[in-house]
Parts: C-alpha cells; sequence; structure tokens
C-alpha cells in the first residue's frame, strides 16, 4: 500500500510538472535542456499524458502514467532546436541547427522518422502543426528569414514567404485560415488560402499583414497563442517585459494588461496561462484579461513528495 501511494504521489508530482513545463517555466537545469513539448487536445488537456523535452540530438519521450520513456534520435546528429506535437498526438515535428537543417516528421508510436523536409539554410526557430495536421510551419533562424507552410504528407512547400525580424513563435488559427508568427518587434498574421495550396502544384506566395502594434511597437513578444471556442477570432501574446496582450480579428492590439513579473516566457489558452520568471505561472480570463490566479510553485527536482504528503 505505501508503495502505491509512492507511485501514485510521484505519477502526480511529474504531471504536476509536465503541465508547468508546458507552460514555460520548469527550469533548464538537469534532464529539461532546450524545451519542452506536451501532447495536447483543444480543450487544453492531456491526449496520452506524454511529454517530449530536448537533450541535444535526442528527443525524450516520458508517459508518466505509465513510468517509462523513450528516445528519439536524430540520425543527422544536429541540434534539435524546436519540436511540436500534431493535435492528435500521433506525430512529432522536429526543427534543427546546422548547415542546410531539416523539418522532420516522427511517428510518436513507431519512433521512427516518417518525412524529411528541406528548405531552410541555417537553422529551424520554431514548428508548428496545423489543427488539422493537414500542413506545418516552419520559421528560420534571423539569418534564414524563411516562412514555409508544408504540405508535409506530399513532401511540398505549399506556401512561402519572408521575413525581416526574429521569430521566437508560431500559432495556427483554429479553423487553420491564418497563422500568427511573433519575435523582436514583430507581430505578423498570415493568410493561408487552402483552396488555391490544395490545387496548385507550386509554391504559392504566402499573404502576411502585420499587427497594428502601436505603443508596443519596441518590445519583444516571446510567444504567442491563438485564440479557441468564443475567443477564436483573438489572439494572445506576452512580451519579455512582462505584459500579456489581445488582438482583434482586425490585428489591432486591442488591450494589455500586466503580469507582474520581471520576464514572460511563454503562452498557452484556452484559460490563459502565462509562464513567468522563477517558476511562476498566473492565470487569466481569455474573455475581459482579468486576473484569476497564480499557480502554486513546482518542487524542486528530486524532491520526494510522498514525505511532504506525509507530514502534512
Amino acid at each position: 500500500q505505501g508503495q502505491a501511494r509512492d507511485r501514485k504521489s510521484d505519477w502526480k508530482s511529474r504531471l504536476g510538472l509536465v503541465v508547468l513545463a508546458k507552460a514555460g517555466v520548469v527550469s533548464r537545469r538537469g534532464i529539461f535542456l532546450g524545451g519542452l513539448e506536451g501532447s495536447w487536445g483543444s480543450c487544453g488537456l492531456l491526449l496520452s499524458l506524454l511529454s517530449a523535452h530536448l537533450l541535444r540530438c535526442v528527443v525524450v519521450l516520458f508517459n508518466p502514467r505509465k513510468h517509462k520513456q523513450h528516445h528519439i534520435l536524430n540520425s543527422s546528429r544536429k541540434t534539435i532546436t524546436a519540436l511540436a506535437f500534431s493535435p492528435d498526438g500521433k506525430y512529432l515535428v522536429t526543427g534543427e541547427s546546422g548547415h542546410m537543417p531539416a523539418v522532420r516528421v516522427w511517428d510518436v508510436a513507431e519512433h521512427s522518422q516518417v518525412a524529411e523536409l528541406q528548405e531552410h539554410r541555417y537553422g529551424v526557430a520554431c514548428v508548428a502543426f496545423s489543427p488539422s495536421a493537414k500542413y506545418i510551419v516552419s520559421v528560420g533562424y534571423q539569418h534564414d528569414m524563411i516562412v514555409n507552410v508544408w504540405a508535409w504528407k506530399k513532401n511540398t512547400v505549399a506556401a512561402s514567404n519572408k521575413v525581416s525580424s526574429r521569430v521566437t513563435a508560431v500559432s495556427f488559427s483554429e479553423d487553420c485560415s491564418y497563422f500568427v508568427t511573433a519575435g523582436n518587434w514583430h507581430i505578423k498574421f498570415w493568410y493561408l488560402d487552402d483552396s488555391k495550396t490544395s490545387k496548385v502544384n507550386a509554391t504559392v506566395p504566402l499573404l502576411g499583414r502585420s499587427g497594428l502594434l502601436g505603443e508596443l511597437r519596441n518590445n519583444l513578444f516571446t510567444d504567442v497563442a491563438c485564440g479557441r471556442g468564443k475567443k477564436a477570432d483573438g489572439t494572445f501574446c506576452i512580451t519579455s517585459s512582462g505584459l500579456l496582450c489581445e488582438f482583434s480579428d482586425r490585428r489591432l492590439l486591442d488591450k494589455w494588461v500586466e503580469l507582474r513579473t520581471t520576464v514572460a516566457h511563454c503562452i498557452s489558452v484556452n484559460y490563459i496561462f502565462c509562464g513567468c520568471a522563477d517558476g511562476t505561472v498566473r492565470l487569466f480570463n481569455p474573455s475581459n484579461l482579468h486576473f484569476l490566479s497564480t499557480l502554486p510553485r513546482p518542487h524542486a527536482l528530486g524532491t520526494d513528495i510522498a514525505s511532504i504528503t506525509e507530514a502534512r
């Protein structure tokens, strides 16, 4: 019975770690180097309780329910710089650094590569699946300047364009009609005409429109998340200086609130979770950006959760 309680407590602690890592506030010390992504559904819940984090050229897949981990090795030995799960959790897309880097798609269950997409020259800063999983968007490093939309099952670039700023994050809209990139002095809405990209064999130009930043134009936007459900027409982003911002469907910076933190790292919706400095996660209402709560900070890695709960 004691062992079962220990396993249950450890499972809860690891699940909490996965949730906080999804919010981007897990320390880079220890095993979490480079980034972590969870397999999440549209309602914001873990589909398979599977997380992935990076160790140079290796993706470590961890299932806290089974207390097991598996590894995906990048055969090119290039450092993986970005990753994202498909909406159904079946596939994982990665970007890498180095000369002529590839965007690679992996079968999560088989731990095998199913696609290799090469058009970038210097490195891939961020990747994302569309909600339908039909497309993948990849954004290159600052010296690469390329935004590619891949019809990955056909191994082709459906649409492409260039950016003039360093991009740190990308997010697809719920209806797949556009995606948004965020970066240094940069919020841009890219519109994807599926009727054209599906029928034309050649790469079509990707239409982009800059967000209207107003007095916040000189900020570094560190993460972006397109709205879901009733707020599907909104776009939320955070700045490195600690502001939570909302853009309207006209690309206008509509409102913003202070996170009261020194640094803001990342954002996740349906409810708005903002990962901030020192392991802080703040929760906001997406309807009006009203503050709801600050989540308890995670315990230190290696802490015996069972002993803490028994002491209480």
